[in-house]
Order: structure tokens, then sequence, then C-alpha cells
């Protein structure tokens, strides 16, 4: 009854007039005071903690936007009986440019930050952000609002030493990439993951720029635990994989966590699916690694294709891969250029075109000939 009356308080147009005021909710919430003297009388009772939560839900839909439901579970997160703090939080953050959904998502994912010090915990992720990483105030916002677990990170401790750690090894640029992305690389511990993960590759024999490709782009694949990185890099040795090689690290990426280990599995059952033996799939992974990482449609739709116009495969294929051998093409042609274009165009691209030097491209082509030895 009282959570139903605490909403039947609140004017349908309140949440828009009065987003970030505690104007329509202060008759609601007892005075500081008031509460302490009370409290002196007698012990905190259960009707004491209800009357608390029925505020707090009332100051979470009211002032920072949310809805009854995620109000009341968010009431559960957090609590207080006096909005000073709370009204604190909210005027910096709409101070610093976040805007009222931004804040609502903010508070719907971590309601704890209404308790901060903005002054002490919250303003200096803010200024380091802003004037040490190069990332544009709105892209800063989106990313916090997305993520606020930037906001309860210890800049000395942890973001500083994270950021220039990561510098180091693939410079400003792609630091602040991933911060845009909210890449959860920042949350690691550099001194327990990050640190001794890259040491162990580079005296594994990985390239740095390998270190910096995979660091870049998948950096959760170098931020995971230790001894799990250790296993999953003896596992790749053992498929075939060279660390002097950037399919090395691909792969490394590939097998680690288990979003892109079971990933890795449906994708083996698909290829089974469609006649590929193990040694057919592990040359495929091995060539081009993120092939495991595909969807059963993606996979299925792009063999649907090849099965098709297998006919048109295997020749112009043949006649590319001639082209190749005698230095009249590159030999990294991509298929798309090979087999989407229409038929004139290939053949004036790559048989009439080398015709006078190449007399059996024509007949390699309508599967007459096959390409000689060389």
């Amino acid at each position: 009854m009282l959570l139903r009356s605490t909403f039947s308080r609140i004017h349908k147009y309140e949440f828009f007039n009065n987003f970030c005021s505690l104007a329509n909710v202060n008759s609601l919430i007892l005075d500081s005071e008031t509460a302490i003297s009370q409290s002196k009388l007698k012990p905190f009772s259960s009707e004491d903690k209800a009357s608390e939560n029925a505020n707090v839900i009332s100051y979470l839909i009211n002032s920072c936007g949310l809805s009854p439901e995620k109000a009341t579970s968010s009431s559960k997160r957090v609590h207080f009986n006096c909005p000073e703090r709370p009204d604190a939080v909210l005027n910096f953050l709409t101070k610093h440019g976040f805007s009222k959904s931004q804040i609502t998502e903010l508070v719907r994912k971590r309601p704890l930050l209404l308790l901060s010090d903005p002054e002490k915990t919250l303003l200096p992720k803010i200024e380091f952000f802003l004037q040490s990483t190069g990332v544009a105030k709105a892209d800063l916002l989106r990313t916090i609002s997305r993520d606020p677990t930037f906001l309860t990170r210890s800049v000395e401790n942890q973001l500083i030493p994270i950021y220039n750690y990561l510098k180091d090894i693939i410079g400003d640029e792609k630091v602040a990439t991933l911060l845009r992305r909210g890449s959860w690389v920042f949350h690691r511990a550099i001194a327990k993951r990050l640190m001794p993960n890259v040491d162990f590759l580079r005296a594994f024999g990985v390239p740095s720029s390998f270190i910096a490709l995979v660091l870049s782009n998948f950096p959760e694949a170098i931020a995971q635990k230790h001894n799990h990185l250790k296993e999953i890099v003896a596992e790749v040795k053992e498929m075939g994989f060279d660390p002097l090689k950037s399919t090395f690290v691909l792969a490394l990426h590939a097998r680690s966590g288990e979003g892109n280990r079971a990933l890795w599995e449906n994708c083996y059952e698909t290829y089974r699916k469609w006649g590929w033996s193990k040694d057919d799939i592990y040359m495929a992974f091995r060539k081009h690694p993120h092939c495991m990482l595909l969807s059963e449609n993606k996979i299925s739709g792009v063999l649907s294709f090849l099965v098709v116009r297998w006919d048109r495969i295997i020749p112009r294929c043949s006649v590319v891969h001639l082209l190749s051998l005698k230095g009249l093409v590159r030999k990294d042609k991509s298929l798309t250029t090979i087999l989407c274009p229409a038929e004139k165009y290939f053949l004036d691209k790559f048989v009439t075109k080398y015709a006078e030097e190449l007399p059996q491209l024509y007949d390699i082509y309508k599967g007459k000939a096959v390409v000689p030895e060389v």
C-alpha cells in the first residue's frame, strides 16, 4: 500500500518538468534532522526501512528518470535518507554535459554513483579523460554512460598506469579508440594481467607488432588470466601456428574467452555438416583464424554460393593462378575480384588482355586445358 501510495503522488508530467530536481519529492522525504532525532528515540524499524525505500524509489523515478520497475530494483542497491549527496551528483553530471537519458542510464546501471563525492571521486576521472586522452567530450560522455565503471576506477592506481602502458605499445590514437569503444581492458589490473601476459608473449617469440595488433583490436585476449593465456598459447602452438606470423595472435583471440570458444565449436560443427573433415577445418583455421568466429548462417550462405557457382570458380581461379605464376597479376587477388564480375568483364580483364602472351588461357577458362606446372 505504501508503494502504491507513493506512486500515486507522482503526476504524469512531473518526470519531464522536474528531472534532476527534488522539488516534487521533498514532501515525501523525511527532513534529515527529523530523521536523526527520531532515530535517537527508537530503533530503526521495518516501517522506517519501508519508508526510506519508498522515498528512494520516488527519487529514482522523479529525479533520475528511471521507470517504476527499474527504480524498485535499483533501490535495493542504494540507500539514503537525505537527498543532499544524490542532488550534488546529479547537478555535477548535468553541469559536465551528461544528457538526461545518459544520467538515467548511469543511475540505472550503477545506482551507488548517487552516493559519490562529486569533487573528490568523479571530477578527477572526468578531468583525466578530457585532458590526457584526446577523446572528444561527446564521445567520452557516451562511453561513460554505457559503462559507469570508468567512474569507479582510481586515477592514480588504475587509469593512468594502464593508459600509459597501452600508449607505449599501441600509441595515443589507438588507446583513444579503445576508450571510445569502452573497452574493459581499462578495468583490468595492469600488474596482474596485462604486463605479465605481454611479457610472456614477447618471451614466446611473438613480435611486438603482432602484440600491438591484438591489443588494438582484441585486448580481451591479452587481458585474461595469465594461466588461461598460457594454456591457449600452448594449444594454438600445438595446432601448428607460428608465433612469428600474425595468424598466431588471431588464433589466440579466436580461442580466448568462453564466448569465442563456444562460437569456435559451433563453427566446427557447421563445417562438419557440410562434409569437411577435421583436417579441412584445421587447415582453414590456420589460414584464416577468424573463419571460426562466424555465424552458422554466414558459413552456410558462403558455402551454398560456392557450391552453386563451382562451375565458375574453378576456371576463373585457374586463369588467375596461371597469370600470377607468370607475374602478370598480383598473387593476393581477392576472391571478390575474381568471382563477382560478369563474364564479359572477366574475359576482357584476365583472358583477352593476355591472349598473345598466354594463348592457352581461353582453353583453361573453358576447361579444355589445365594450368601447366611451372
